[in-house]
């Protein structure tokens, strides 16, 4: 079974009011005009990574195409665009029939990017192209920001498992969508249920504060949830004392208990002495897990400590201080008129302030040394230079309105595990500093 496939509760039947009104009145006027035909090319990218991060993770791709693919204008959507007098009656009879008919070509999901990376280029008449701003930059720029936060986390947990578990810091849709791309990212599991059925990422969860303090005793809670979970379950060791409760939960489940949890204190610290204490009491291969409000940071200084998990909520479903990517949707080629044969004209915002943008359809390549290691983000709009034929980076992803690059959530973290060690050893180094690779323009 396909749990993708089954149209579950966390999906909408439509993702046409995903938008802000004045894509609406983008189109009225456009069609008014006799412009909204032209073809035209608008592409994603940001202008610059978050303040101290080097590379950037795209995620929600997938996510994207769903979208895409689910835009439509429903009679219950057409009768509120018409009561508030949002668009008038042709444009309401254009919404009617839409479906997107364009192209669309970006970086593959789990793909590495930075500044001024073309990560999605959607090529279509400007009517169907614009409408798609809104839920595009909402899927990427909330997904990729979570990726990029677990890709830091993943690299500096040193192979240890990394659960996610921020289902109740975040709104509970987000919360789904967030477990997506933190396993894009590097996380191995998550806790939140939805995310599990909805694209099958592994999920874990045992116990917490409350069942033992349903309990006459730490014992009872403990002895009750091996007897129904097993001797290989998790047990949660820091709601009283913790040296009182790991010695309690090794008598309870002996020394094939599965794991203890501490959520709580000095975690380096406590690790060491729960280590110690569980080796003493013959329990060396019960693994200890940490939660409690990690980050990249906190997980870097437990390196050294003897932790075979950790579990992040919080900083990583708000993106470690990052919640948005900034990413942009700019128009960056139109033709002159409606005509398919008419030639693309580039054009570009000129602004003060560093929110200019460049104009042109774009292909994107990066660049490697002699051992492989990427050295170089190249952009440009003219041919692409024989040397860096092979390393084009954007992928076709719907053509004539068909989705044709739908792939498993697996070939996205894959991807993104080669990715992000094909780049400079610094990229992965937590002190700030600039993008790891420069963006050269051709």
């Amino acid at each position: 079974m396909n749990a993708a496939d089954l149209g579950l509760p966390v999906d909408v039947p439509s993702t046409a009011l995903f938008t802000d009104q004045y894509e609406l009145t983008m189109l009225r006027a456009a069609l008014a005009a006799g412009t909204a035909e032209r073809r035209s090319v608008f592409e994603v990218f940001t202008r610059r990574l978050p303040e101290g991060r080097r590379y950037g993770v795209l995620a929600g791709v997938g996510r994207v195409l769903d979208a895409v693919e689910n835009f439509r204008f429903d009679p219950a959507v057409l009768e509120f665009l018409r009561e508030r007098s949002i668009v008038d009656g042709p444009t309401l009879e254009w919404l009617s029939r839409y479906r997107f008919t364009g192209d669309i070509w970006g970086y593959p999901e789990g793909e590495v990017y930075f500044p001024g990376s073309p990560v999605l280029r959607v090529e279509g008449s400007f009517a169907e192209c614009v409408l798609l701003e809104t839920v595009i930059l909402s899927i990427l720029n909330h997904d990729s920001a979570i990726a990029a936060a677990a890709s830091r986390m993943s690299a500096v947990a040193g192979g240890r498992a990394l659960i996610e578990m921020g289902a109740r810091r975040t709104h509970e849709l987000a919360a789904v969508a967030a477990s997506r791309a933190a396993y894009v990212g590097g996380f191995d599991s998550t806790s939140d249920l939805a995310a599990g059925f909805r694209y099958g990422i592994p999920t874990v969860g045992t116990s917490a504060h409350a069942f033992t303090l349903l309990h006459d005793s730490e014992k009872d809670a403990f002895r009750a949830q091996v007897e129904t979970l097993g001797r290989g379950t998790t047990l949660l060791v820091d709601t009283y004392d913790v040296a009182e409760a790991v010695r309690t939960a090794v008598e309870v489940a002996g020394p094939e208990l599965g794991a203890v949890r501490i959520d709580s204190g000095d975690l380096l610290l406590v690790a060491h002495r729960v280590r110690a204490q569980l080796d003493e009491l013959g329990a060396r291969d019960t693994r200890i897990v940490v939660t409690s409000d990690l980050d990249e940071y906190a997980i870097a200084s437990l390196a050294a400590a003897p932790v075979d998990a950790y579990g992040v909520g919080t900083q990583l479903v708000t993106g470690s201080g990052h919640p948005t990517c900034s990413m942009v949707y700019k128009l960056v080629a139109r033709a002159a008129s409606a005509d398919p044969k008419a030639p693309l004209v580039p054009v570009a915002k000129k602004s003060l302030g560093g929110k200019a943008s460049v104009g042109g359809r774009k292909w994107a390549a990066r660049r490697t040394d002699a051992t492989g290691v990427a050295e170089a983000e190249v952009v440009g709009t003219g041919p692409v230079p024989a040397d860096l034929a092979d390393r084009q980076l954007l992928v076709r992803l719907v053509e004539n309105g068909q989705v044709v690059g739908r792939e498993p959530l697996e070939a996205a973290r894959n991807r993104h595990i080669a990715a992000r060690a094909g780049l400079p050893m610094s990229a992965v180094q937590l002190s700030r500093g600039e993008p790891v690779l420069p963006t050269e323009y051709a």
